[in-house]
């Protein structure tokens, strides 16, 4: 299994990540083993499936999730049983009440009709494309965490802020959200003790620090991509304070002795001849 490359930690890393991604998901989705989940899903949904086998179907069941970056929690199979069916009931608060956008999405993409999961070919393919690419962020998570949260924040904050919902909603969209909420807070610097206080209280909190830090006047604001930029350099240079993480790693020092020897491109095109 292709395992990604991130030389580097903090900001270095992040840029490395952003100018190689194309390259390195290329190289971790033609891994046989997510070749094989790829055309196991395509294969089982080609045709109805019933919920009752779906939820028995361990390796179904787990590609599926991770296409809605739910990976891991396959186990929990009552619990994704009651989504299904709740989603099929148009009279069920449930998912409402639930608050939780990546189960929404699933339920509504699985939606059963008379206990059957059926879809079409063309939302079979793009789930095969989300499961590689959620699988991917996955497997940089194993590298570093932090480069799978900005990966995340990236993908997911403009969904958020970019609806026409009022500034309160989407606050509490991303107070919601586990990526983009961590990333905010790292790049705000916010205490963890924040997440004690009244939920409206740190509605607020996140107003006031949204418009002082990154200097917008509405949310929807955060979606640009220089300020999607400003939040995740702002998030490894806050987590690198906090963490102590030196600038002069080993892995920083031997790409500095590759720049000074190589130039800063011959020493990406080195990396990119590893992947």
């Amino acid at each position: 299994m292709f395992q990604p490359v991130i030389p580097l930690s903090g900001n270095s890393g992040w840029k490395f990540l952003e100018a190689t991604y194309d390259r390195q998901l290329k190289s971790y989705t033609d891994s046989p083993q997510v070749k094989m989940d790829r055309d196991y899903l395509i294969e089982k949904f080609s045709e109805p499936v019933a919920v009752e086998d779906f939820l028995k179907d361990t390796r179904l069941l787990r590609v599926s999730l991770t296409a809605f970056d739910l990976g891991g929690e396959e186990w929990k199979r009552g619990f994704i049983d009651k989504v299904l069916s709740e989603v099929s009931d148009p009279d069920s608060t449930f998912l409402t009440r639930l608050n939780n956008p990546k189960y929404t999405a699933f339920a509504n993409a699985m939606k059963p009709v008379d206990g059957k999961i059926t879809l079409t070919p063309a939302a079979v393919s793009a789930m095969a494309t989300q499961y590689e690419s959620a699988a991917f962020e996955a497997a940089v998570g194993e590298v570093d965490d932090n480069m799978r949260i900005s990966l995340n924040y990236k993908s997911e904050i403009g969904s958020i802020v970019g609806s026409s919902s009022s500034e309160s909603a989407k606050i509490y969209r991303m107070l919601a959200n586990v990526p983009v909420r961590t990333l905010l807070e790292g790049a705000m610097n916010l205490p963890s003790d924040i997440r004690k206080l009244p939920i409206e209280r740190q509605a607020d909190i996140f107003k006031e620090r949204l418009q002082s830090t990154f200097g917008i006047r509405d949310v929807s604001e955060l979606s640009s991509p220089e300020i999607i930029d400003k939040a995740i350099q702002r998030f490894h240079v806050m987590q690198s304070i906090n963490e102590g993480i030196s600038n002069y790693s080993p892995a920083a020092a031997a790409l500095t002795l590759l720049g000074n020897g190589l130039g800063s491109q011959g020493s990406q095109n080195l990396f990119l001849s590893l992947l």
